[in-house]
Order: structure tokens, then C-alpha cells, then sequence
């Protein structure tokens, strides 16, 4: 069986959460003799390999942020790149973990129109949620129900219209926004004018993608409470949480020489992530509290995210931004801490590096949020913080882990190891199956009919 797995982006670049998974994953269908191979978006198109994995890249020449792409069925240009990959590699399975206007719907569309079964891992609320994060009004999770004019409103108003004025431009005609369309008017207020009829464009991409995927992967109960809210049924959707690498002997922890909680931070540069409101809490607490943040940089806003972050820092000694870690490294690094924090302030379906936390035994601060509150046992293995973007709730957990000194040992020994990568593996060897066998029994029935 030959696999082909579709993401946003692949090593050697900057990777995040899913292209660790996507990797540990190939990993894990190798060993039980699956064939896998990654395509990704790129600045051009090229082939390698990564640990054994063969990587295609594909490309084109023009930019892909035009508005209509980003409100559209994706980009046409790298979906015909991608086409090209589809004709050299001719997969058994198309496995997409990304939903951009590089990986859009049209890749999903072309491997059904070859016959190739579609499955869909929904890794960050991006895939369904316009606004992004899945929490409404940028506040309280939300149920996902795509709506043109609750979600047109919800957007606007996380582009800064507030909540007023996002209602009442979220009611202009969709006709009118279409008329400005064809004038080629976007940026600024006429894409808030816009906004209804881009929406209804990005709700119609979406849910013809819903019905293309043959079977939709779910990495947190909230996934699939979204999908069947948006009409998927329940059996085209298979629940398989996250799982990571385990180590064979997790690297044992360092007491600090100084007696001060050590608190690392890592992933993603991204508003999303929470760092800035993490550093805040910090920096407002007079206690023994030190914060290590090791932020993978992906793009301009994530550079410029750093910046900001280094000019708040200033000669703040506690604070220290450190540079990327090497995925191999993680554990060793994360075993050197007293806590991992992860504030997000977004649905996450994980992240990983909860897991990767527990792998190393290390106690975690979360924000009580999603997959976060799903696989953090308060008090247990770590504490959740409500609410979840209140700089006070982080201030006092932050207090509280450094006055109470049996408290973190207490969460440590209530770590217990994760679930490992050869289990989600087991599941995804189930999912193709099922999808390669109901292809070939499609495929003889039309034979005989012939």
C-alpha cells in the first residue's frame, strides 16, 4: 500500500505540531511495511528524502494571497502542481493534513476523480473556522456551525471592527459584495463590505470538501462534535488521538541549583500560542519564576511576533528567548523543567507538545481549552487554567506553583506515559484498509457491469 501525505509544510523548513506528527507517522507505516510519501507546498518544485521518507515539493510562480484564493476553493496553480505529483506517484490513499489555499479542496477533488480514497486529519480549527481560533467573539468556544452572517460578524470583528460594527457589516447583501467583486474592490474596508460574500465563497469550499473526504480523522472529542454539526456523518468519521515517539529512558530530571521553578514554553511563533500573554503574567509576578520560550519562526508574522517579544523582554534576566529546538532534542531539553506552559489561546486538537511533556515527565500548565483540557488532568498531571486568556488566572497559577513546593513534585509523579504513535499508526492501517478494500470492491463491481 502507497500513502501519500498532503501538509502546510515539511522538513528541512520550520516545522510545527503536524509536520512532527506526519513524520512520526511515516515512520510508524514503514515498520509495518506501508509505502509513504509527503508532498507539501514549496518556493519550487523539487524531490528528497527525509529519513528514508521521499518529500516532493510543489510550487508555482505566482503568489497564492490573493483574496478570492484565500476565500475560495484554493489556489488553481499549485493545484495543478500538485497534479503532477498525484501522476508520479499514483498513491492507494491521498492522506491530507492541511486545508490552505495550497492544499485546498481541488487536491481532494482530483484524487476522487482518479478513484483515490480521501482520508482528512482536522489538526487546528483553520480547517472549519474563518476567524481561525474556534471561539467565538475571540472568547468562548464555539460550536462550529458554519453560518454566513455569525461567522461574517465573528470575523470582522477579530479584524478589529468590534463586535457592533462586525454585526451590522455582516448583514450587507451578499449582492452587494459580489457587485464590488466583479470590480475588482478588496483591502481595508471594501473587503469588510466584502465580507458576507467572501464568506458564503469560503463556506461553500468547505463544505463541498466535507463531502469529498472519504473519512475524516479526529484528534479531539470537539473535532468531531464540529463535523457532524456541519452534516458529516458519524461513520465517516474515526476518532484517533495523538500520540508521540516514546523514549525507551526518559532523560531524569535536574534539580535547579537555585531552588527556582523553571518553566519552558515551546512551538509555534504565533499570536495563537499565547506566549505574549505568558511573558505578561511573568513579568507581573515578583516570585522565583524562570521562563525559557523556544519559538519556531514560520513565516513574517511569526518573525515579527519575536521582536515584539524581545523589546517587552528588555532586561528582564528571568526571560529568555532561546533558539529552535531540533525535534530529537525535545525530550532531553523539556526533562531539564519543572513545568511546560502552554497557553493557548485557541482550540487545539493536542498539541504534541503536551505529550512530549508527559513523555519526558514533566508536569503542564494549560489553558482550559480544547484537546489542552482533554488531555490535562487538573491536579493530576498538571493544572488547567480558567479562564484561559485572563493574565490574573495566569499570574496566580504561575504564584501558586512557586510558593507550594510539594505541588509540582506532586504533579510529577502523577505523570504517566502518552499514548505512543505506534497506536494512532494501528488506527490508520484500519481507516485505509477499509477505504483501499470498499475500493476495490467498487472498482470489480463496475467491472462486471460492464
Amino acid at each position: 500500500m502507497k500513502v501519500l501525505h498532503v501538509t502546510f509544510g515539511f522538513y528541512p523548513d520550520p516545522v510545527g505540531g503536524t509536520e512532527v506528527y506526519v513524520a512520526a507517522l511515516c515512520s510508524e507505516l514503514r515498520a509495518s511495511g506501508v509505502e509513504c510519501v509527503v508532498a507539501a507546498p514549496g518556493s519550487r518544485n523539487e524531490t528528497y528524502a527525509i529519513e528514508g521518507v521521499p518529500v516532493c515539493r510543489f510550487a508555482t510562480d505566482r503568489p497564492t494571497n490573493g483574496i478570492d484564493t484565500l476565500y475560495g476553493d484554493g489556489d488553481p496553480e499549485m493545484a495543478d502542481a500538485f497534479s503532477r505529483v498525484l501522476d508520479a506517484e499514483q498513491p492507494d490513499i491521498l492522506h491530507q493534513h492541511a486545508l490552505t489555499p495550497a492544499c485546498s479542496v481541488q487536491i481532494a477533488r482530483d484524487a476522487r476523480r482518479r478513484g483515490i480514497p480521501v482520508v482528512f486529519t482536522y489538526h487546528t480549527p483553520t480547517v472549519t473556522c474563518q476567524r481561525g481560533t474556534l471561539l467565538e467573539w475571540g472568547a468562548d468556544p464555539c460550536d462550529g456551525r458554519l453560518e454566513i452572517r455569525r461567522c461574517s460578524a465573528c470575523t470582522l470583528q477579530g479584524l478589529g471592527t468590534g463586535r457592533p460594527l462586525g454585526r451590522l457589516l455582516a448583514a450587507m447583501p451578499e449582492s452587494a459584495g459580489d457587485w464590488l467583486g466583479t470590480r475588482g474592490l478588496a483591502g481595508g474596508a471594501w473587503t469588510a463590505l466584502r465580507m458576507s460574500s467572501l464568506t458564503r465563497r469560503h463556506h461553500r469550499a468547505i463544505r463541498e470538501f466535507l463531502v469529498t473526504v472519504d473519512r475524516f480523522i479526529a484528534l479531539a472529542p470537539w473535532v468531531s462534535d464540529v463535523l457532524r454539526a456541519n452534516g458529516v456523518q458519524p461513520a465517516r468519521i474515526a476518532r484517533s488521538d495523538h500520540g508521540v515517539a516514546l523514549i525507551d529512558h526518559p532523560p531524569k530530571r535536574r534539580e535547579s541549583p537555585n531552588g527556582r521553578l523553571r518553566v519552558v514554553h515551546l512551538g509555534r511563533a504565533d499570536v495563537v500560542k499565547g506566549t505574549t500573554l505568558l511573558v505578561r503574567a511573568l513579568q507581573s509576578l515578583d516570585a522565583p519564576v524562570d521562563l525559557d520560550i523556544f519559538g519556531i519562526v514560520q513565516d513574517s508574522r511569526g518573525a515579527e511576533l519575536m521582536r515584539e517579544l524581545k523589546s517587552g523582554i528588555g532586561n528582564d534576566q528571568r526571560v529568555r528567548l532561546m533558539p529552535p529546538l531540533p525535534h530529537g532534542d525535545v525530550a532531553g531539553v523539556l526533562a531539564e523543567y519543572d513545568l511546560v506552559a502552554v497557553p493557548s489561546q485557541w482550540m487545539e486538537t493536542g498539541p504534541l507538545v503536551v505529550l512530549e511533556a508527559f513523555a519526558a515527565g514533566v508536569p503542564v500548565l494549560a489553558s482550559a481549552l480544547g484537546g489542552l483540557a482533554d488531555k490535562v488532568t487538573d491536579g493530576v498531571d498538571g493544572l488547567l487554567v480558567r479562564p484561559h486568556d485572563s493574565c490574573d488566572a495566569w499570574i496566580a497559577v504561575l504564584a501558586r506553583c512557586a510558593s507550594e513546593k510539594n505541588l509540582v513534585s506532586g504533579l510529577k509523579h502523577g505523570v504517566r506515559p502518552p499514548r505512543p504513535m505506534a497506536a494512532v499508526a494501528t488506527e490508520m492501517l484500519t481507516v485505509y484498509g477499509e477505504l483501499v478494500s470498499h475500493r476495490a470492491r467498487a472498482t470489480g463491481e463496475a467491472h462486471a457491469m460492464r
